[in-house]
């Protein structure tokens, strides 16, 4: 299947230095808001790539649950891939493709867990369902069927039948922590506007802002 003439033309917005805010957590909770004003299917959507020990990366999609100066969480099973490969390996990459705004955001850093209290208090406003379902998933673990996840799930509804749910010790969040974070506007001709952050305690705020060649 040849689909080498599958384009697009970016030519909503630019993006200067002089845009940019001094933190790259104030630019993300910027661009963030407008994602989530314009209706885009799910902004917090971003993919997660991560790497264990034989080096072999492996990327999905998860949710973004908040974000502040700390970093950026997201919740998991602890035995899952993802978890195994961050505990070979605390460093990630997140990329966040805002495409119907023609715009990215990929950020780099280390990964860590955040505290029991920290995943409780999120664990509680979930919906009883996927409270539910933390209980129910092995994650990343072969399964014979759906139905064997069915027949779990009504195990943990008759466990649970008074509706408390208890938060799972083998459950709740990573915060990546960034060291860098790109900005990235398309425009026309694919000359696209690139903007890097990068941890540095030397730079005005801690961080350096460089534009780079698309």
């Amino acid at each position: 299947m040849d689909i080498a003439d599958l384009r697009q033309e970016y030519s909503r917005a630019g993006l200067e230095r002089a845009d940019l805010a001094p933190s790259p957590l104030a630019q993300f909770e910027l661009w963030f808001r407008q994602a989530n004003e314009a209706g885009l299917l799910e902004p917090n959507a971003m993919s997660i790539a991560t790497a264990g020990t034989g080096g072999a990366p492996t990327c999905r999609t998860v949710l973004l649950k908040y974000f502040d100066e700390r970093g950026f969480v997201f919740f998991t099973n602890y035995t899952s891939r993802k978890a195994a490969d961050i505990a070979a390996n605390p460093r990630a990459a997140l990329l966040f493709p805002w495409l119907a705004l023609e715009r990215q955001v990929a950020i780099t850093g280390s990964v860590e867990k955040i505290s029991a209290a920290e995943s409780l208090r999120y664990f509680l406003r979930r919906p009883h369902g996927s409270q539910l379902g933390a209980w129910v998933s092995h994650q990343s673990s072969v399964i014979s069927s759906r139905q064997l996840l069915l027949k779990k799930m009504d195990e943990m509804r008759r466990k649970f039948l008074e509706g408390h749910v208890p938060l799972p010790d083998f459950w709740g969040g990573f915060r990546v922590v960034p060291q860098t974070v790109e900005f990235w506007q398309g425009r026309p001709n694919r000359l696209h506007d690139r903007f890097l952050y990068t941890r540095d305690d030397a730079a005005a705020g801690g961080w350096r802002i460089e534009r780079l060649a698309p």
